[in-house]
């Protein structure tokens, strides 16, 4: 009997996910539905009005991941900051068929300064990086996203600054 039932509830939850819940709805383009890590609780933010501040924690199974809806023609900047070398923040656009995040602090720098010129969702995911060795179990983390004019002028990557002259014990590379 538990089979049955349980077949009878999948088949449920499957053709209520197929009804359209809005005419409107239907014309957008299809979100993709972004895949949680065990643990991992999504917060659906709105586009705020104001510059607003997310702070977390990078520990795995108990972070945070964030939706960010915006609409054609908004700019946004989103910065990215951790004490931890560790820790880095990746956004992925929920509406593309990509696979892959369209930015990310690991290869693009600290902010991500975006106009869009059609109606989105991005995912946001903060995440301590696994493939280093262990380095404890995560670190703390702060978002800054600010809506601008879409007059703004997107920022360019600022010049590299050099290190300063100082002792190592290791040769540079």
């Amino acid at each position: 009997m538990r089979p049955l039932l349980l077949a009878v509830s999948v088949w449920l939850a499957i053709t209520a996910s197929m009804i359209p819940v809005h005419a409107e709805d239907s014309k957008a383009p299809p979100l993709q539905v972004p895949e949680l890590d065990r643990g991992e609780e999504l917060e659906k933010l709105g586009f705020p009005a104001v510059t607003e501040k997310l702070t977390g924690w990078t520990k795995f199974g108990k972070g945070k991941v964030y939706t960010l809806p915006i609409k054609a023609g908004q700019h946004v900047r989103i910065t990215f900051a951790s004490k931890s070398r560790y820790a880095f923040m990746a956004i992925f656009d929920l509406t593309s068929s990509a696979d892959e995040a369209f930015f990310g602090t690991d290869e693009d720098g600290m902010t991500a300064d975006v106009t869009v010129s059609a109606d989105t969702t991005w995912f946001i995911k903060p995440y301590y990086s696994r493939v280093t060795r262990r380095r404890g179990l995560g670190a703390p983390y702060s978002i800054l996203i600010e809506p601008l004019p879409p007059g703004t002028p997107q920022q360019s990557a600022p010049a590299p600054t050099p290190a300063p002259d100082k002792p190592s014990l290791f040769p540079p590379r």
